[in-house]
């Protein structure tokens, strides 16, 4: 199927190329006209925090709650309650409440500010309410009410937006980590090989599908909620394995036309045989992040959605947007000293192109060659050496504990840190994440001097850990009651998530016994709480299922039940690798001021959960192109050994060249403020560099050589029920009986080296 849809692209390139770029226009065109949308909010279904937010129903509160704009009189102006700053205050104020969207603003002077003035009357803030959800809320809309409160910062007064407004106001563009990504790209690929031409086709792909990827997810952003980490994710993603996956096709098409075979067919073999790796690949990335949807967690979902939409568009572009492009630019993609394309040439070259021992092959091996030969005569050394190696780096992943971020930890000098920084200096490190208790009763309340709503608040109050608690809220139905409360410790402090679970097991059970109400704490650090119980107890369940996919995707593949265990367990180290970087450098603070980060900061429970699916789908890409070789030479010769060498010395250089376009891309998102995005950088840079060199390099290759023929076992039984994928062929390699062993031989590694290798 892919060799004719290859072929039928080929034949109509430019109609393809106008497809494509009518689709980018419209896409581009819909997100000027609707926007992006991004939002931090959580969602845990059947959880306390979430019932206590599904309550805010009763309440009359708009649709973005309470969004805080952050005053500050410095030290060398009047405090804010003077009274040309109190009237400046109250002038702003009204001129905040003109703008968009804006719908009540509440001043520190009202009775119902109360508490939002510091001691001292050099901090305060505005209570700002608006029709919209935080999902909504743009950077214009936050730059508006900043700009409306002119009369303020016209008196010396500092003003910052904070909650929903702040966050909208450092949403930032991650071009220059994309520009980064693609001038890597453009070295490594144009010293591989040797022609800028070539060197740009990758480009062009992974960025116009890159540009298709980011449109879409934006655009989807309306309708579910998508955090803004999950849009960086999915960037670093589609631009790393649309580049790597055109990489892969151009190589093996280069491959072709050397060999003198014609443009069409060499479109159409190339999409049989490195086209349906690729489609096997990113079908397993897409399969791994799916099971992230077993943990019942929107935020899953949408953290699974966004880099899935992303491998999905590069594998569309590369199965139909680069064949067009490889027969447009067919004759200036081949490589110099090509003989003429004839049919003696081709028949010539097709069997050049797959026969086991070329002129090159007969001289003495180098780079990669060496190294796959010292592999295979000492197979135990190298294990022992690679998994000491690993084993180094993952021992501080025993130590990874799930936490809470907050925007303490955001960069120095962020619109977040800043009115986090403010508002803890004024009023205590907890008013930055209040919890919101909730009591449901079956009988309504007769007035704030219930017994009920008494008993909770006196609760509340006496509880240790617990700064401030504002007058209990009652609903209009008379069957909800709200008290809003201040802890003593910042959102990420494990002692306030401790807090969220004594109010929950001991504080509010013991006041409401008896009193036939059910009361709920929630809040942000509530909400995270929940998030990483949630978490902790799906990851079993997840793990089990991308492993049980992975291993029967891999067992259809090469139709070998050790061959999938053994890559299944060899995916496992380098996560593992990743898990024990991403421990020391932000959970203890090795090196985090490198990039950019002021210290060790928590790491929340979805990070290590999301990269485990993602870096065991990018895994399989190399274990895919590394294995294909291998087998490929095994159907010629039977020879495991000698397979293994010929598989490993003929794929390195390309696997290796493609991990280190990844690894750029990666590790170019450190420049993000983000820490999400950051961990990100480093556990999928780290996880990605191991993989294509120790991993694939050593451990792969000395296992199968101890393992020798038993790799290639498989019961009978199970050889009647298994389908014959055939993912190493592109249907023109037979054996002596005809019958088609070996489609995509091993990569010709003198038409891409890596930098520095030797030839």
């Amino acid at each position: 199927m892919l060799q004719s849809m290859g072929r039928w692209c080929a034949r109509r390139p430019k109609r393809i190329l106008s497809v494509w770029l009518l689709l980018s226009a419209a896409l581009v065109s819909s997100v000027v006209v609707f926007g992006k949308s991004t939002t931090e909010a959580v969602t845990i279904p059947g959880s306390d925090s979430q019932a206590a937010r599904d309550a805010r129903g009763a309440f009359s509160e708009s649709a973005s709650g309470k969004q805080p704009l952050v005053l500050y009189a410095p030290p060398t102006s009047p405090a804010l309650t003077e009274p040309a700053q109190r009237e400046a205050i109250e002038k702003a104020a009204r001129a905040i409440k003109r703008v968009d969207h804006v719908v009540a603003v509440t001043t520190p002077y009202e009775p119902a500010g109360r508490g939002t003035l510091s001691s001292d009357g050099r901090t305060g803030y505005l209570t700002i309410d608006l029709d919209v959800t935080g999902r909504d809320i743009t950077s214009a809309t936050s730059r508006s009410i900043t700009d409306a409160a002119m009369p303020v910062t016209d008196l010396g007064m500092e003003v910052t937006p904070s909650g929903d407004l702040a966050a909208a106001a450092d949403q930032s563009s991650t071009s220059h980590s994309e520009i980064i990504g693609l001038a890597a790209a453009i070295v490594v690929l144009a010293v591989g090989f040797a022609s800028l031409i070539a060197a740009g086709v990758p480009v062009l792909t992974g960025t116009l599908g890159l540009a298709v990827s980011l449109c879409v997810i934006g655009l989807v952003g309306h309708l579910v909620d998508m955090p803004a980490s999950g849009t960086a994710i999915a960037a670093m993603i589609g631009l790393g394995v649309g580049i790597d996956y055109t990489l892969f096709c151009l190589t093996r098409f280069r491959e072709l036309r050397a060999a003198g075979i014609g443009v069409e067919d060499a479109v159409a073999r190339t999409m049989a045989g490195s086209g349906k790796s690729v489609a096997f690949a990113g079908s397993a990335v897409i399969a791994a992040l799916a099971g992230l949807a077993l943990g019942g967690l929107p935020l899953l979902h949408a953290l699974a959605l966004a880099p899935g939409i992303a491998v999905l568009v590069a594998m569309a572009v590369s199965l139909t947007l680069l064949p067009a492009v490889l027969s447009l630019l067919g004759q200036q993609l081949t490589p110099k000293n090509t003989a003429p394309t004839t049919m003696a040439t081709r028949r010539s070259g097709a069997q050049n192109a797959h026969t086991p021992q070329s002129s090159a092959a007969q001289a003495r091996p180098r780079g990669w060659g060496r190294i796959a030969v010292y592999v295979a005569a000492r197979p135990w050394r190298c294990l022992l050496a690679a998994l000491a190696f690993t084993g180094a780096l993952t021992a501080p992943a025993s130590q990874l504990t799930f936490g809470q971020l907050d925007a303490g930890d955001k960069a120095a000098g962020s619109v977040s840190r800043i009115a986090y920084d403010r508002m803890a200096a004024a009023f205590g490190p907890g008013i930055n994440g209040p919890l919101q208790v909730v009591s449901v009763l079956r009988k309504d309340v007769t007035g704030p001097d219930d017994t009920r709503v008494v008993t909770i608040t006196s609760a509340l109050q006496n509880t240790a850990g617990i700064a401030d608690v504002l007058p209990a809220e009652i609903a209009q139905d008379g069957k909800h009651v709200r008290w809003h409360v201040t802890p003593t410790t910042a959102p990420g402090d494990t002692a306030t998530a401790e807090l969220v679970r004594k109010l929950r097991e001991d504080v509010l059970p013991k006041a409401t016994h008896g009193t036939g109400q059910v009361a709920h704490v929630g809040g942000l650090v509530a909400a995270q709480e929940d998030l990483n119980r949630r978490l902790a107890e799906r990851m079993p369940l997840i793990v089990c299922f991308v492993l049980t996919v992975a291993g029967l995707l891999l067992l259809a593949a090469f139709r070998s039940p050790v061959v999938a265990v053994k890559a299944g367990l060899m995916n496992l180290v380098s996560i593992g690798a990743a898990y024990g970087v991403l421990t020391a450098v932000f959970q203890w603070g090795w090196g985090a001021s490198w990039i950019g980060m002021e210290g060790p900061v928590p790491i929340p429970g979805y990070v290590p959960l999301l990269m485990f699916a993602v870096l065991f789908g990018l895994s399989m890409d190399y274990e895919v192109f590394l294995l294909s070789a291998i087998r490929a030479a095994y159907l010629r010769h039977q020879d495991n050994k000698r397979a293994v060498i010929t598989g490993l010395a003929g794929s390195a250089r390309i696997i290796t060249s493609a991990a280190l376009i990844m690894v750029s891309v990666f590790l170019g998102y450190l420049l993000s403020d983000d820490p999400i995005v950051k961990m990100f950088g480093i556990g999928l840079s780290t996880a990605v560099a191991l993989d294509a060199t120790v991993v694939r390099g050593l451990l792969v290759p000395s296992t199968m050589v101890l393992l020798d023929r038993a790799n290639w076992w498989l019961p009978t039984w199970l050889d009647r029920l298994l389908p014959h994928m055939a993912i190493e062929d592109d249907g023109h390699v037979t054996d002596r009986h005809g019958s088609i062993i070996a489609a995509q031989p091993a990569p010709d590694s003198s038409l891409l080296a890596v930098p520095g290798a030797t030839k």
